[in-house]
């Protein structure tokens, strides 16, 4: 089994808060296997974890800003461009043959996009039921019992935005160590969600940061 985190920003994303090489000692650290770097809307962090060396396995990764929220996929080619219906999203994706995920779909403030989309579950390959960066646990047992009732592959990942956080949410994935492997070990089914919370004090000053970075953007127009 190998332990892989699946949902990690870089720098590259704009409340992402280290560096890719900063990430990926601490996923070495944490005794990681694989990593999906997920940066919001950009392959920017993919593309520098390539020229690291490091012995952890990067699975190229996006989180997307669908219409209705946000969506992951895994073993992406090319970029898809942000703002689209989100069934339409995960069509372009699988048409690069990539994963899809619903990262914490009934988030109330962090674009759930299951909250708003419907069909969004039943259409994605896997659903996230174990995000680190959550309060309280509700909305991690309510993607649980979606993912049970469509019989949706359960991930889990930390959705750190800094590296001392990463592993703190984990997949376990039957797989050999190889990204066509484990893409096809998600779909398949063969993976277990697990993890801890982030400290809520680190979660809540994360969250009035990012907040307050949308607030001046929208003054600068």
């Amino acid at each position: 089994m190998l332990r892989c985190d699946l949902h990690v920003h870089t720098d590259a994303s704009r409340d992402g808060e280290s560096t890719v090489e900063d990430i990926l000692r601490r996923a070495e650290a944490a005794g990681l296997d694989a990593i999906a770097i997920t940066d919001h809307d950009t392959l920017e962090g993919v593309a520098r974890a390539r020229s690291t060396g490091s012995r952890v396995l990067v699975i190229p990764g996006i989180e997307i800003s669908t219409r209705h929220g946000h969506l992951i996929v895994l073993g992406i080619t090319k970029s898809i461009p942000p703002g689209l219906d989100v069934l339409e999203t995960i069509a372009l994706a699988r048409d690069q043959g990539a994963v899809t995920i619903l990262p914490h779909p009934y988030h109330m403030w962090r674009h759930g996009a299951a909250r708003r989309a419907r069909k969004a579950p039943q259409a994605v390959d896997a659903i996230e039921v174990f995000n680190s960066r959550y309060l309280v646990g509700s909305a991690n047992r309510k993607a649980a019992r979606v993912a049970r009732k469509f019989r949706k592959p359960c991930v889990g990942g930390s959705d750190a935005h800094n590296a001392r956080f990463v592993g703190f949410g984990y997949t376990l994935v039957a797989a050999e160590p190889t990204v066509p492997s484990i893409l096809a070990a998600i779909r398949e089914g063969r993976t277990a969600a697990g993890g801890k919370m982030t400290p809520i004090r680190t979660y809540s000053r994360q969250s009035i940061r990012s907040a307050w970075k949308r607030v001046r953007r929208r003054i600068r127009r």
